[in-house]
């Protein structure tokens, strides 16, 4: 049979905060995430307009404490707007109206009640509607997958989350057209998280399995539980918030932090976009170090006139700031479930997806509320559902059939293989990444020794350089000894 969709189909994770590419590979059986121009698997969901250029991904975020009025990101808090939210709703909508003085730019009505975003770019106010915005991030993406492919791209299934109303998957679909792509299916990022499961556990699937997605992300927070049997995925019942996710952790720490260096040095910093989003930047940071380390260094120089600013971040501290948050993301699982009509004694595997699903604290009550459950982390929970979404892309394009995942259920000898590989990998990348975190820590990396940390770069840059090539060669002991080699340079120095 015809293929009905002509050319490659890619899936894309169009994400609050960052974004993510991934196109079925047929000969490793399995989705490939692809990498941008800088090498990053992740591509921050970013514009930026100066007097001459328009920025996307990693030069519109690296800019952005320059120029924060014009960097339109994913994170609405003290500085920046969230297009993700923004994008199918109406101006009078009373999320739009409660978020608007959190912006330091204006959002103004438009034709038929449509938020328009105003910035400033060649000397000119422009408005830009949020798929707008979208279809530029979209339009990234797109290239990104041509330049690893060497063809053009025209097909994709586009994630989005699964509280998203008509109007605003109508007009994902719009910012994907914008962008010249076929758009073949709007699904939902736990279905896409779910598939991405799936097809890892697909010998273990002859009977129906309850599987509870944990989703939260940088700005957006999504739970499902979905139920697999064979190819069949069924949605039970989701539920979320859409001002819950990674930036609102960051917020209660800038709040801290701001309110901290104001009784210091008797100087306000609330209104000051540039100072804020430098402290923003060391914020993130710190929240990604205290899922590895107990305690981290908050640093940036000359923060506000002249100013520097330094101070401790503990991950009990973390907790506390933060205690409400992680009771309403509990409150939610609940909810979810109750919908379902779900016993959690009947859920057999609780999947993570979304940088945010790192935090200690939340896996542990996430495993204390699931009985001792072990929590699936067997997937990159930043890169789940763009490996999701490829998968259904390959599914529609007809490159990879539903008959082809059967097949391999009886090939159990390959399944734990493959098993055993993903876990070697996942292994040596939460290693890796707790290296260039301690490293990235001033108080810890001050105490090493300038020729010590000369080895631990060139074991991360070796480790990173292992993660990011070609996989088809690389063999389940390739990630084992390097992962050997890290721990015999870095554990006797921590």
């Amino acid at each position: 049979m015809a293929s009905k969709h002509v050319g490659h189909a890619i899936g894309i994770d169009l994400g609050t905060k960052y974004s993510c590419v991934a196109v079925w590979d047929d000969k490793n059986g399995g989705a490939k995430i692809i990498h941008n121009e800088q090498g990053n698997r992740t591509t921050p969901s970013c514009v930026a307009f100066t007097d001459s250029h328009r920025l996307v991904g990693d030069a519109a975020k690296n800019q952005a404490p320059f120029n924060p009025k014009n960097t339109i990101f994913g994170n609405n808090a003290l500085i920046y707007i969230d297009a993700k939210r923004l994008i199918g709703r109406k101006f009078s909508d009373s999320i739009i109206q409660a978020d608007l003085n959190l912006w330091p730019f204006k959002v103004v009505a438009g034709v038929n009640d449509k938020p328009m975003i105003s910035v400033e770019y060649k000397g000119e106010e422009k408005l830009l509607a949020a798929e707008e915005i979208s279809s530029m991030i979209l339009t990234k993406m797109k290239e990104i997958a041509e330049a690893f492919l060497e063809s053009p791209v025209k097909n994709a299934v586009i994630t989005v989350p699964a509280y998203f109303n008509d109007s605003q998957r109508k007009a994902t679909q719009d910012a994907g057209a914008i962008a010249g792509l076929n758009v073949m299916k709007i699904i939902n990022e736990p279905t896409a998280a779910a598939l991405a499961y799936g097809l890892q556990k697909r010998g273990n699937c002859f009977e129906e399995r309850n599987v509870f997605v944990f989703d939260l992300g940088g700005g957006t927070f999504d739970v499902s539980i979905v139920t697999i049997k064979d190819d069949v995925y069924e949605v039970k019942a989701t539920a979320g918030d859409t001002h819950l996710g990674g930036e609102d952790f960051d917020n209660r720490m800038i709040d801290f932090f701001v309110k901290d260096f104001n009784k210091k040095n008797k100087v306000d910093i609330s209104e000051n976009p540039r100072s804020l989003r430098r402290l923003r930047t060391a914020c993130e940071r710190a929240k990604m170090n205290l899922s590895f380390v107990k305690e981290t260094t908050i640093e940036v120089d000359s923060l506000f006139q002249g100013i520097d600013f330094c101070s401790l971040m503990t991950r009990s501290k973390f907790e506390e700031l933060n205690k409400d948050l992680f009771v309403k993301c509990m409150d939610t699982v609940e909810k979810c479930l109750a919908d379902a009509k779900v016993d959690k004694n009947s859920v057999h595997d609780v999947v993570l997806v979304g940088g945010s699903s790192r935090i200690p604290k939340l896996q542990n009550l996430l495993q204390e509320f699931f009985l001792g459950k072990d929590l699936c982390k067997s997937i990159n929970p930043d890169e789940a559902i763009a490996y999701g979404a490829a998968v259904q892309a390959a599914l529609l394009a007809e490159n990879l059939s539903i008959r082809m995942i059967q097949e391999a259920e009886m090939y159990k000898d390959d399944d734990e293989k493959f098993k055993e590989k993903v876990e070697a990998k996942i292994a040596l990348e939460e290693y890796v990444y707790k290296m260039s975190a301690f490293m990235e820590d001033a108080k810890v990396s001050s105490k090493i020794k300038s020729s010590q940390k000369k080895n631990i770069e060139a074991a991360i840059g070796e480790g990173r350089e292992l993660l990011d090539g070609n996989q088809q060669n690389v063999e389940t002991a390739d990630f084992e000894n390097c992962l050997h080699k890290l721990r015999s340079i870095f554990d006797p120095i921590i």
